[in-house]
């Protein structure tokens, strides 16, 4: 069977023996074009090489890639090195110093010793005493008002030196001494009065059984005339710890005391609050000796 011309012809491969080689122009019959044969050849090797290349140059650049892609990563711990400041934890996302440190108990300042304590029994109450020790120098200043110290006495038997429903207050508390110093300001004269009791409870019961008749004694001498054994006078009745204190002030001129009398008035606080001073002052004394050797 036969085609027109221009059908599809058979050609022949070098790669397949079985094909058939097309006849050259010159009708050589069946010898093959060895020319031909060889440019083939040489076409199909350098295909063959460019596609090497190209695949070698491919796999150069993804090893590249790779490779960069591993840096990238084996960079990522610097990075944190170039990270703004702001973008840092915060100190409270940090960890404290104190928490890994050792941790101690909380301990707390004994509480001070209190001064009253130690002037409200005689088994505690153990300094010298006497009226100088209470009432010393030879002037005292209250504010801008100064009184100078007169006579003092001191005594075993309390009524001795008091009147009035006093003697009995004191010895119903147990009053063992009383003690008195007088003071001067012009034309005023105050005598103060200390009596000492064992406890701090006999103290307040004499005090409690005092009223406005109980009246320590005025007490005169040294310059200092006699007051308050026949006028109106005007007196105070205390207690601090174990001592109950008195005021007796007046006018050494037998002048009446009156509420306009604002100097007799000024006279009996001032020592009545030098007094509580000095009993408390004793206290603290003490009770800081106590301090430092405990």
């Amino acid at each position: 069977m036969s085609f027109g011309q221009g059908g599809p012809q058979s050609q022949w491969d070098p790669w397949n023996p079985h094909s058939q080689q097309q006849p050259g122009n010159g009708g050589a019959g069946d010898t093959p074009d060895w020319a031909a044969l060889a440019e083939a050849s040489e076409a199909r090797n350098k295909r063959r090489r460019l596609m090497f290349i190209g695949g070698g140059a491919l796999a150069t650049v993804a090893v590249a890639g790779a490779v960069a892609v591993a840096v990238v990563s084996a960079n990522g711990s610097g990075q944190a090195s170039k990270t703004p400041s702001s973008q840092l934890p915060t100190s409270a996302g940090l960890p404290s110093q104190s928490a890994a440190g050792p941790s101690f108990a909380p301990t707390s300042a004994p509480p001070p010793l209190d001064p009253e304590d130690f002037v409200s029994s005689v088994e505690k109450d153990k300094a010298p005493l006497g009226p100088d020790i209470l009432f010393p120098g030879t002037r005292l200043t209250m504010g801008d008002v100064v009184y100078e110290k007169g006579p003092t006495a001191d005594t075993r038997t309390c009524a001795s030196a008091a009147k009035g429903t006093l003697p009995k207050a004191l010895a119903a508390g147990g009053c063992t001494r009383l003690m008195r110093v007088t003071y001067t300001r012009g034309d005023v004269a105050v005598t103060v009065g200390v009596a000492v009791f064992d406890e701090a409870s006999q103290a307040r019961k004499a005090r409690g059984e005092t009223d406005t008749k109980s009246i320590v004694r005025s007490l005169s001498g040294g310059g200092v005339k006699s007051f308050c054994t026949g006028a109106v006078c005007r007196s105070t009745t205390n207690s601090y710890g174990r001592y109950a204190y008195f005021t007796i002030a007046g006018f050494p001129s037998g002048e009446d005391v009156t509420q306009k009398s604002t100097d007799v008035f000024r006279a009996g606080d001032d020592l009545r609050e030098f007094a509580r001073r000095q009993i408390h002052r004793r206290g603290e004394a003490q009770a800081s000796a106590a301090a430092q050797a405990g």
